[in-house]
């Protein structure tokens, strides 16, 4: 468990129901509060059963202990913004923010990060096709995979419902109507075990700080550990996020930001080898984990959100589709080898 003095909250879901009762708007309060004041929290009374998350990371495990060259039958597209199928280890490298081609090519001199990633979406989806390992392979791999974003969809309508009743101004519904589905990202990542002086010395990395870019995250990860989160109170310091079993981390990414004229708060993030247990040896544990990345429908327009802006508070940003803010940050965020 996180120390007592950890900046991340903890947020109970298990009396929220359909949203409607004073335990629902409470937590919603709650929801806001840790949105605008930190960007990051657990969740926990989510939902979700816990032999459902062990059968998706059991999944995962089975993806990546296949030969490479069978992973390479479902690779990742050239295009950077196509965040479909199978990434190999040194392949991608995150940056923050990085829009000059010149500053990416001096990056990808520098060592790409240390993981692989397979990533998937919906099948709804006409831009992004899902790249499918085919069933030979690794039978059960697709249909556990879209059953799972189903479950993760029902959670992320929950929580953005309560974020919207713990808005001043948001209507109770308004997020849903921006929200079909179809333009998320369910990502497998291993981080490889390797020697921790090759971190230590900086020779190899795992990902750097980063924020991410849709409306929000939720994330699921092993007991390895490693993640951490910029302190809310003192820039530039990291607090880790230690694994908790039975949550779930969920974030705030930067188009919700955007999208509340700021009032939200997307935080920088990163992993890094995870803290040293007394059978680890010269050897860094592997860590693997499950982000389900959410973001708006792609045609939708958006501009600040109610109650986000007046005639003392402008608003600070023109308005954008999801579709060209997303692949604007997807070509600044990830340098390809």
């Amino acid at each position: 468990m996180p120390s007592a003095d950890s900046a991340i909250p903890f947020i109970d879901f298990s009396e929220f129901g359909d949203g409607t009762s004073e335990s629902a708007k409470r937590i919603g309060t709650q929801l806001y509060t840790a949105c605008r004041d930190v960007g990051f929290l657990y969740i926990v009374g989510h939902g979700i059963p816990q032999e459902e998350i062990d059968g998706i990371f059991d999944m995962s495990k089975k993806f990546f202990a296949l030969p490479y060259e069978t992973k390479m039958t479902a690779p990742h597209p050239k295009e950077a913004w196509h965040h479909r199928g199978y990434s190999g280890i040194g392949v991608e490298q995150v940056s923050q923010m990085v829009f000059d081609d010149d500053k990416i090519e001096e990056m990808r001199g520098k060592g790409a990060d240390f993981k692989e990633s397979y990533d998937m979406g919906s099948e709804d989806s006409h831009k992004c096709p899902n790249v499918w390992l085919e069933d030979k392979y690794l039978p059960g791999l697709r249909s556990t995979c879209l059953d799972f974003q189903d479950t993760c969809k029902k959670l992320e309508n929950k929580v953005l419902k309560a974020l919207a009743l713990g808005m001043p101004g948001v209507p109770e519904n308004f997020f849903e109507e921006y929200h079909s589905g179809y333009d998320n990202q369910l990502r497998f990542l291993h981080y490889p075990s390797a020697p921790r002086k090759v971190f230590d010395s900086g020779e190899k990395g795992r990902i750097a700080a980063h924020t991410d870019f849709g409306t929000c995250t939720f994330l699921f990860q092993d007991d390895c550990g490693g993640l951490e989160v910029e302190s809310p109170h003192n820039p530039g310091t990291f607090l880790p996020a230690p694994p908790v079993h039975g949550a779930i981390v969920f974030n705030i990414g930067d188009f919700l930001m955007r999208w509340s004229n700021d009032e939200l708060k997307s935080t920088l993030h990163r992993v890094r080898a995870p803290p040293p247990r007394a059978d680890d040896g010269e050897m860094t544990r592997e860590r693997y984990s499950i982000p389900y990345f959410c973001s708006a429908d792609p045609e939708r327009v958006i501009d600040a959100l109610p109650g986000t802006f007046s005639e003392t508070r402008p608003k600070k940003y023109a308005p954008i589709t999801s579709r060209e803010y997303i692949t604007m940050r997807m070509n600044a965020t990830y340098a390809k080898y």
